[in-house]
């Protein structure tokens, strides 16, 4: 393998450009390659996105990461979904981010759709259909009634996606990495969008794993441990 000398690939070189390492399927093991790509979205931040096709098993999986590590607030985002073009928004969702539709009574948790760069419509149908997949289960239950409700709750869904139902899609991340476009061309909030910077709570850090790091008088404990070794 040729060694790169130093200054030959720049980071500005690497963004915008498609790096590949080898893997394995997370579906069925056999190896593949995973495309990386680094990438700036406008007003925001760079993400690293990633995505792996395996030929065996047809597999496909997308991720973004934030190539900056977390804010120092969480963030809250409130996105007014009642017209054709609020559709195509741009959304980056981190893989800490929970979404919530009030006027249905959804919650989705981070886990559940990882780290995505989509759309609003695509973040939509993505949360529909990982609910339809869990739904599947009940298609040949006895419970017919909680079969029936599910069905109806993805026809409201369905409605919404198709705009026949305004609702508000709400992003609320405690590691504020997460980002809607604004329709202004400054990246400014419209009327449509609502962003709020938020305190994190003791939970929240503990989450993240930041309870875990220590900062507090790290100066003053490196200058002590220089003298003890000094002294020694």
């Amino acid at each position: 393998m040729k060694s790169i000398a130093e200054g030959e690939f720049t980071y500005d070189n690497m963004l915008g450009e498609v790096m590949q390492f080898p893997t394995n399927c997370s579906q069925c093991g056999t190896p593949c390659m995973t495309n990386m790509k680094m990438t700036n979205i406008p007003h925001f931040k760079e993400v690293i996105i990633m995505a792996t096709t395996c030929d065996a098993c047809g597999n496909r999986t997308n991720e973004v990461k934030s190539g900056g590590g977390i804010e120092p607030k969480g963030i809250k985002i409130e996105v007014c979904v009642s017209q054709p073009e609020d559709f195509s928004r741009d959304v980056l969702k981190s893989d800490s981010c929970y979404l919530y539709i009030p006027e249905v009574e959804l919650e989705v948790g981070p886990a559940a759709l990882g780290g995505k760069f989509t759309t609003v419509e695509g973040l939509l149908r993505d949360m529909k259909d990982q609910l339809a997949d869990k739904g599947s289960m009940f298609s040949d239950s006895a419970d017919t009634d909680t079969a029936t409700r599910m069905t109806a709750f993805l026809q409201r869904l369905e409605d919404i996606l198709t705009n026949k139902e305004a609702i508000t899609l709400i992003l609320d991340d405690p590691a504020g990495n997460s980002y809607v476009q604004s329709k202004s061309d400054d990246g400014e909030p419209d009327s449509g969008l609502k962003i709020t910077s938020y305190e994190r709570s003791y939970d929240q850090n503990d989450e993240l794993g930041l309870n875990d790091m220590r900062v507090d008088n790290y100066q003053l404990d490196s200058v002590q441990e220089e003298f003890e070794e000094e002294e020694s």
